[in-house]
């Protein structure tokens, strides 16, 4: 697990000094480790390198499940995808199993607090990145702006495998299918899938710049233009329903297929950050981000929360990471200090 994880740390740094130079020296600390890393700092260094592109081949591998057709049955699935399923794991999980006291509620309460804290806290001048989600996240464009054309041209590139993967998804849903009769049919179809992305940036805009004007001096009238688009949204899905035999599997396949679209609009705009500047939108893009990360955070988060539930996932870490009679040190000395804590 190990060894997977850290071959990821040195592909994404390779991969970013090829394409847009700049290679630093980072410190990895050989000591034997024995202090708790926050939840926050492990996200810090390692949601570009391992978590982004191991949630990525996980939506692949669950997208090959749905639509592939060289495995029939699950234990041919498993056959074929346990590696990478291994490594998507390993990605995305190792820094907290190899992380002492990983799984101990209180931690976990105690990680959760200051990544909340962390990633809702504004930026700005003299805010370092570990105080500040909009500092770090400053900081993981900054190769960007050292780039050349060709660099930020390459970005752009690698990002449109979100769109045809878009496509594939949009090609295979419910309602596609009852209303092509040919490849036209479903370029226009996807076509109009583009315009759902189109429209929720554009109710975003507005959300945000409500916020901004109305928020403050006319709370009612901003919760009004809320609940008119809340309404509207609930009746564009409902004639999605009659007219166009959506259902609710359409619902979870679009959600498959529009937020890896989301992410590629963000990686292209941190790539045309001058470009979207100049238009006004960084501040939408800066909004959309943030969703972002707050999402992943979730989805990683959860998992840990579930195990930390279970004490014998905490022991048994304990147990793996240091040998027997350090772990009963830790044993004893977390009696003690659940003792002074009830005294």
């Amino acid at each position: 697990v190990f060894f997977t994880f850290s071959l990821g740390t040195r592909v994404h740094y390779f991969g970013r000094t090829i394409l847009h130079g700049g290679a630093k020296y980072r410190a990895t600390g050989r000591g034997f480790v024995v202090r708790h890393e926050k939840f926050a700092e492990n996200y810090r260094l390692y949601s570009r390198s391992h978590f982004v592109k191991g949630l990525e081949l996980m939506v692949l591998l669950i997208c090959y499940r749905l639509y592939g057709s060289a495995a029939d049955d699950g234990i041919s699935y498993a056959l074929l995808s346990f590696s990478m399923w291994f490594l998507v794991l390993s990605w995305l999980f190792a820094p907290f199993l190899l992380n002492p006291s990983g799984f101990e509620w209180q931690k976990i309460v105690e990680d959760w607090e200051d990544w909340s804290k962390w990633i809702s806290c504004r930026g700005g001048i003299g805010v370092p990145s570990v105080k500040s989600w909009e500092s770090w996240w400053e900081e993981e464009q900054e190769h960007l702006r050292h780039t050349g054309f060709m660099g930020c041209l390459v970005e752009i590139i690698l990002s449109i495998r979100f769109f045809i993967y878009q496509y594939g998804i949009v090609y295979h849903l419910n309602m596609t299918t009852s209303i092509r009769q040919g490849i036209r049919q479903s370029i226009v179809v996807y076509c109009l899938s583009w315009l759902v992305i189109v429209a929720v940036l554009i109710i975003l805009k507005i959300v945000s710049m409500g916020r901004m004007k109305f928020s403050a001096d006319f709370q009612l009238m901003f919760r009004l233009v809320k609940l008119v688009m809340f309404v509207g949204s609930i009746v564009t899905i409902a004639m999605l329903f009659y007219f166009l035999d959506l259902t609710i599997g359409d619902i979870f396949q679009s959600i498959l297929a529009f937020v890896p679209t989301g992410w590629a609009l963000l990686q292209i705009s941190q790539a045309c950050r001058t470009v979207v500047k100049g238009i006004g939108m960084w501040g939408s893009v800066k909004a959309l981000a943030r969703g972002y990360e707050y999402m992943m955070g979730v989805l990683l988060f959860a998992p840990i929360t579930i195990l930390a539930w279970f004490p014998f996932v905490s022991e048994f870490q304990t147990r793996l990471l240091f040998n027997q009679a350090f772990s009963r040190g830790l044993q004893i000395q977390r009696i003690l200090a659940g003792s002074k804590m009830q005294a």
